[in-house]
């Protein structure tokens, strides 16, 4: 095989940026690694069509953690996109890009070039806003950010009680301010998903100079002499190794479990732990696989008074098939929005400076989960979900077995401490004082879940040990910094401590988590390193 300037692992939220940007050099030859296949099944294109992905195992890792102590040792599912355009192939479409000071934090921590002014240039480059381009926005990149088509009396309603709640009114999460209730923006076009597969690599697919490879699973990176020469990958059942030019980098973006992983596989990380494996240490890098965040979140649901959720969609074979007609004819009809409609950022205390509590609205409630998905309850149902934006609990990502193919040692730790503990109490307390508010009289009938017998501190906190879950966002398990010693993996330039040629650009080098959604700013964090390597393949100042 002809050797590459740029050998990308992983075609997601990251990865697909970054073959796209980097191809966009007809001089350079770029190969795109990924394991999953062509992003062809039917529930990728309309919104509504993440619950069909959630256990689909053709798109799906479908990973799970091992048993958390502090949660009742309850495994927690953690759904990733095993497809092109990774997770923003299989998730609820929202764009959020958090908090401006969650950056600057990233800078504080000596991540030189990271903080609010230094990211906020490749927000508005990607984005492709249909309300228009202005200081905070951008209106001529590839990623298509819409209003969601449609809408629901009960989201407008879930604002309205917020308002009454005290909270102020937001029509842009991602404008000036964070805090308050409002509508969600999502990454579609035309009333479909735009995945950055769609986005970006989809026009980019024509280009020569740009080979991409489904179905093909990497298990190491090749290093020689502390350089990246290569990638060993599986394709159809054969293993093969792609090789990288003289001067050539490899760009990990598997995700925050993947990329990890590949690092542990390639002998870089802590020795004590590949010792376990009989991996030989290559580079001995402790942080690799530490840092594991997550935001953590629940489900209040509520039976509705009114049919006007997507539980009677779920529920009825006739309307299923009239949505579907309805959505491949005109593209219209329940399944071209995502039924997350509206939410709210709130600060759980007032002597928080910022929001540090998020909630989502579902227009549907459910009774459980089925290996084809989410069964909705018999009745019309709707959820608000709490999300804690800053928790303190780390985890980690180890290896669980000699064998490439298998997935990783997931421990997210959730619940440990205290503040963590006190702040989601908080949280349901504020989604319950919301549902309390006249603007919802019509529509909340009663509390399903957690119910009537959970309303002391202790009851709800033993609610959650059973019932709350990651909200899957994983982060910072190769973590940027510039000194390893303090847990960094990759430098501010997302180049891997120690090893030549080889970065890691997805939401693993995140130090720390955004205040809201992932996806948008992984993208971000994707069309900066672009510019990066381009400018260090040219000798610029930090090459």
């Amino acid at each position: 095989m002809t050797a590459f300037d740029y050998i990308v692992v992983g075609a997601g939220s990251g990865g697909a940026v970054m073959a796209a940007r980097l191809s966009e050099d007809p001089k350079v030859r770029v190969l795109l690694l990924e394991a999953g296949p062509e992003d062809k099944a039917f529930w990728i294109t309309p919104p509504m069509g993440y619950p069909m992905l959630f256990t689909n195992p053709k798109v799906n890792w479908m990973f799970e953690t091992e048993p958390e102590p502090e949660l009742n040792d309850r495994r927690m599912y953690q759904p990733r996109g095993k497809v092109l355009g990774g997770s923003s192939a299989i998730n609820g479409t929202l764009y959020i890009r958090g908090h401006p000071e969650d950056y600057d934090g990233w800078r504080q921590l000596g991540n030189t070039g990271w903080g609010w002014d230094d990211v906020l240039p490749y927000f508005k480059k990607a984005e492709n806003n249909t309300r228009g381009g202005d200081a905070l926005h951008g209106d001529k990149g590839p990623l298509s950010v819409t209003d969601q088509a449609g809408g629901s009396e009960v989201a407008d309603a879930i604002v309205a009680a917020a308002c009454e709640a005290g909270l102020p009114r937001n029509r842009d999460f991602n404008g000036p301010t964070q805090e308050g209730a409002g509508h969600f923006q999502t990454t579609t076009k035309d009333r479909q998903r735009h995945s950055t597969a769609r986005a970006y690599l989809k026009p980019a697919r024509h280009r020569r100079n740009l080979t991409v490879l489904t179905d093909a699973q990497t298990t190491r990176i090749v290093i020689e002499d502390r350089r990246a020469t290569g990638v060993d990958y599986t394709r159809d059942g054969t293993s093969q190794i792609a090789r990288l030019t003289d001067g050539g980098e490899v760009v990990l973006s598997a995700g925050s479990f993947g990329s990890p992983q590949i690092l542990l596989r390639s002998g870089i990380g802590p020795a004590d732990h590949l010792a376990e494996w009989d991996v030989p240490v290559v580079h001995y890098l402790a942080g690799v696989g530490q840092n594991l965040r997550d935001h953590f979140y629940c489900s209040l649901m509520f039976r509705c008074k009114k049919p006007v959720t997507i539980n009677e969609l779920a529920n009825s074979p006739a309307r299923q098939v009239l949505a579907g007609m309805q959505y491949v004819l005109f593209k219209r009809g329940p399944l071209a929005s995502n039924g997350i409609f509206a939410g709210v950022f709130a600060r759980s205390t007032p002597d928080k400076h910022r929001p540090d509590i998020q909630i989502n609205t579902n227009m549907w409630s459910v009774a459980g989960r089925t290996k084809s998905g989410m069964k909705a309850h018999p009745f019309p149902g709707f959820t608000i979900s709490a999300v804690h934006l800053d928790p303190r609990a780390t985890g980690t990502i180890r290896l669980a077995s000699a064998d490439p193919m298998a997935p990783p040692e997931i421990r997210m730790n959730f619940f440990r401490d205290q503040v963590d503990r006190d702040t989601m109490v908080r949280a349901v307390k504020l989604v319950r004082h919301i549902a309390a508010q006249p603007a919802l009289s019509e529509y909340v009938e009663t509390e399903i879940a957690p119910g009537s017998e959970h309303v002391t501190d202790v009851q709800i906190e033993a609610w959650l040990r059973g019932a709350a879950i990651a909200n899957l966002h994983p982060v910072g398990t190769c973590q940027m910094g510039p000194d390893p010693s303090n847990g960094a993996v990759v430098d501010p330039r997302l180049r891997v401590h120690g090893i030549d040629g080889l970065r890691v650009v997805d939401g693993a080098v995140m130090p720390r988590l955004p205040h809201g959604n992932t996806n948008a700013p992984i993208i971000m964090i994707a069309e900066k390193a672009a510019d990066m390597m381009k400018e260090d393949r040219k000798g610029g100042p930090h090459a």
